[in-house]
């Protein structure tokens, strides 16, 4: 994992993004400080870690909604 300050980031912008497609993950850091503010991933990368895994449902597939409801059928997988 490489780590790059913002400037050095603006810089080789190009650059970086190949790296990303190839698979590197990218630390983006700010500041005097060298504050780490950012991680670029591939974005095979992020969706992976997208997914949640819960107890019962953990092998099934389901969408949160924006009231947290969920049917029976959703629950037993009908």
């Amino acid at each position: 994992m490489k780590t790059l300050p913002v400037g050095e980031f603006k810089t080789h912008f190009s650059e970086v993004i190949d790296d990303v497609r190839a698979g590197e993950e990218i630390i983006i850091t700010y500041g005097k400080k060298k504050e780490n503010v950012a991680v670029v991933i591939p974005y095979s990368a992020y969706e992976k870690r997208n997914k949640i895994k819960l107890g019962l449902l953990q092998d099934k597939e389901y969408e949160i909604k924006k009231d947290f409801e969920m049917t029976e059928e959703e629950l037993l997988g009908i």
